[in-house]
């Protein structure tokens, strides 16, 4: 045998690869995979509508005039009058005053005389009727009288004569009542009947009859 150089066997190990490439492609693919779930999830699955604000009924507000047939998405907003409600009176409204009507003119004394004298008259000739009449007739033609006297006193004097009209008014109807009493006795004295006279006398001085 030769002593020739024999080569050795050497043992070659390939150089491992690197695993960081396969790793990050893996996490890319992962992180696709994850998006492409969650816009899945995002664009398929049932969403709960958010709640719309409740709207609260105005005193201002009034409805649109007119009313579109079809929605649109976004519709152009149109201006509407304001209705501004009208004030609502918390009482009960009050009647105005009726005008007052103007005072009577004061009537002169002359025309005064002309409403009165045929009350006055009636009284001078009844009161000479008394005197020739028993007790029931007299009582009667006396009530008619205290009728007449009635009437004097709804009538207005003027105010030049009223201080002296009414007192000597009153004492004219108080001989009056007295002379009544005596009729109703069956009795009309002399003395009474002159008092009831002058009264009615007195009366008629003062408008000048």
């Amino acid at each position: 045998m030769s002593d020739e150089h024999q080569p050795e066997a050497v043992w070659v190990f390939p150089e491992k690869k690197s695993n960081k490439g396969r790793i990050w492609l893996i996490v890319a693919l992962s992180v696709l995979a994850l998006a492409i779930v969650l816009v899945v999830l995002y664009f398929f699955l049932p969403r709960t509508p958010a709640p719309q604000p409740t709207a609260t009924p105005s005193a201002t507000a009034s409805p649109s005039p007119s009313s579109s047939a079809t929605a649109t998405p976004t519709p152009t907003p149109t201006p509407t009058p304001t209705a501004t409600s009208e004030p609502v009176p918390s009482q009960a409204p009050t009647e105005e005053p009726k005008p007052v009507p103007p005072p009577a003119p004061d009537p002169d004394v002359s025309s005064f005389a002309g409403q009165v004298r045929p009350w006055l008259d009636d009284a001078a000739t009844g009161l000479g009727y008394v005197a020739d009449s028993n007790g029931q007739e007299a009582a009667q033609i006396i009530d008619t009288l205290q009728q007449d006297a009635q009437r004097l006193s709804d009538a207005g004097p003027p105010r030049s004569i009223a201080s002296d009209w009414y007192p000597a008014l009153g004492d004219y109807s108080a001989k009056l009542g007295e002379l009544r009493s005596a009729a109703d006795n069956g009795v009309v004295s002399q003395s009474a009947l002159n008092g009831t006279k002058n009264a009615l006398k007195a009366l008629r001085s003062l408008v000048g009859i």
